[in-house]
């Protein structure tokens, strides 16, 4: 009795060990979404939206807004809102939630994460045939609100939308990368700002820049600190240098080519000016907009849309009013290499729908999101940062022409340089570009950022760069991103592979779940059989 038991044990202990690893790596999914013919109003229909929110409550009022004017419209539909403060928290609970079937109706998010998102089967709804639908489509004859065209969609934002053959997202609002510039330092240093900035100038300023009198306080503005460039966002900075130099970064295929010898050059040069203090990084010593505003720092790279925090007068700080200089801000393009051929990245969060079993559901949260496009959102929202709409419609229209036309009438709604760092999205739009969108671009694109930061943190601490440095940082670099292991043949030709690696929260987390409850039902079951063991001793 005691090695049937055993058996039993071991034989139930391995089959509910192999369901929760199954359940680890997800399930089939619903099937494909097909459009239903028309939409069923007669049923009610509650749908869950994720949005992404740092502490603009403007933001969050257009959301609410936004909602409640599309629940007016469509008295059936419950939109119930999710708010976040960072794209990766997103990323990692829809990851999670792919797996248990509860991933969210309408989601604000990357294509680099969708396209992992897509690994699953039929994750995410297709748009190419929703968004040409004569009845439901873009300005669909049966949308009840005065929604944008395909035609009005500006091209260039829709092309980072595509993962393949088909569209799997719309840009919600786009913004791009800006050198916030302090026109008085640099003056001061007797330098005159060019028209477009090179990465030769800036460098050259920066150690300029790094002079000290007898006391050990920077020249230039008389302060125990001074850092000339912090860059944000290194991944970026990574991308925006290659793409200039004509080097690789991946393919349309998923190949990674960033380990070149043009990536080497370029982190040697980092390094160099690290080494000296002259560079730093968001992450090594925070908001470049603080040191900026505080006039200890002359190069601030960040987004456009962070233009509100950025500036003397900026409406949003992070530092007390005690600690603000005032100088000239100039906004221009991120520093290039070769000024006759500007290239600047496209960013901006985008927008998703997930799929469901019920294909009226899915419609449901497809009308919603169109609401998101139309004028009066996309023009509000562009309002509260450095963003721009994402439909000529908005662009075109003449609300945006006089919102901005006012620069500069006020420090809030009209304020200078968030207004300056728009019209540099506007103006630069064809000198824009995308980087492939395939199931592990995400990691690829940490992967670039890490490299800087290793080799910028590494110079802090005194130690050393070389051949040696940069093969090894290669080789840690790609196996912690684990790019060595990508292949994405197929994930960009539309075909979908086994749901891959899960963020390392998500599977401890689903695994242990997993195992806690295999460990009691075992425990109940062994309980079990243990006594039915001993009654049947005892009638014997």
């Amino acid at each position: 009795m005691k090695k049937i038991t055993k058996l039993f044990l071991y034989f139930l202990a391995a089959a509910m060990l192999l369901a929760t690893l199954t359940a680890c790596h997800g399930s089939r999914g619903p099937d494909a979404f097909v459009l239903p013919e028309t939409f069923d109003a007669s049923r009610d229909y509650e749908i869950t939206f994720w949005a992404k929110n740092d502490t603009n409550v403007r933001q969050t009022a257009i959301y609410e807004q936004a909602i409640a004017e599309f629940e007016a419209l469509y008295p059936n539909i419950k939109v119930t809102m999710r708010l976040y403060n960072d794209y990766g928290k997103i990323y990692n609970d829809v990851i999670t939630n792919i797996s248990t079937g509860t991933t969210p109706n309408v989601c604000i998010t990357y294509p680099d994460h969708i396209a992992t998102y897509l690994t699953g089967t039929n994750t995410v709804v297709p748009l190419g045939q929703l968004m040409q639908d004569a009845a439901y489509g873009l300005g669909g004859s049966e949308v009840r609100f005065d929604a944008p065209s395909t035609e009005q969609m500006i091209p260039k934002y829709l092309q980072e939308c595509y993962v393949g053959d088909d569209i799997y997202a719309l840009p919600f609002m786009r913004s791009s990368e800006a050198c916030y510039v302090n026109v008085d330092m640099v003056e001061s240093l007797g330098y005159t700002v060019p028209d477009v900035l090179t990465w030769d100038y800036v460098w050259e300023v920066a150690e300029a820049a790094m002079a000290k009198d007898e006391e050990g306080n920077y020249l230039v503005n008389g302060q125990s600190v001074m850092i000339p460039v912090i860059y944000k966002s290194t991944d970026n900075m990574m991308i925006q240098m290659l793409r200039q130099r004509g080097a690789g970064y991946s393919d349309d295929k998923g190949n990674v080519d960033i380990f070149n010898e043009t990536t080497e050059e370029l982190l040697y040069t980092i390094a160099e000016h690290a080494g000296t203090g002259a560079f730093s990084t968001f992450k090594i010593s925070s908001y470049p907009g603080n040191f900026f505003n505080a006039g200890q720092c002359i190069f601030a790279i960040d987004s456009t849309a962070g233009a509100t925090w950025i500036g003397s007068d900026a409406p949003l700080q992070d530092i007390h009013e005690s600690q603000v200089v005032q100088f000239e801000t100039r906004v221009m393009t991120v520093p290039q290499f070769d000024p006759e051929h500007p290239a600047m990245i496209s960013q901006g969060p985008s927008m998703c729908i997930f799929n469901k079993e019920d294909p009226q559901e899915v419609l449901a949260s497809w009308l919603f999101m169109q609401y998101l496009l139309t004028d009066d959102i996309q023009i509000a929202y562009s309002q509260t940062e450095g963003y721009t709409p994402v439909t000529a419609k908005a662009q075109q229209s003449e609300a945006y022409r006089e919102y901005l036309s006012r620069a500069g009438e006020d420090n809030e709604l009209y304020y200078d340089v968030k207004l300056a760092a728009t019209r540099l999205v506007l103006e630069n739009t064809e000198n824009t570009f995308v980087t492939a969108v395939f199931n592990g671009s995400a990691s690829l694109r940490n992967a670039a950022g890490q490299l800087i930061e290793n080799v910028t943190k590494s110079k802090q601490r005194r130690q050393t760069v070389d051949d040696a440095y940069i093969e090894t940082l290669f080789r840690e670099v790609s196996s912690l991103y684990r790019l060595d292991q990508l292949g994405a043949a197929g994930v960009n030709s539309g075909e979908r592979a086994e749901l891959g690696a899960l963020p390392t929260a998500s599977v401890v987390l689903l695994c242990l779940l997993g195992g806690t409850w295999l460990c009691i039902i075992t425990y109940i079951l062994h309980a079990r059989l243990k006594k039915i063991g001993n009654e049947k001793k005892k009638n014997m």
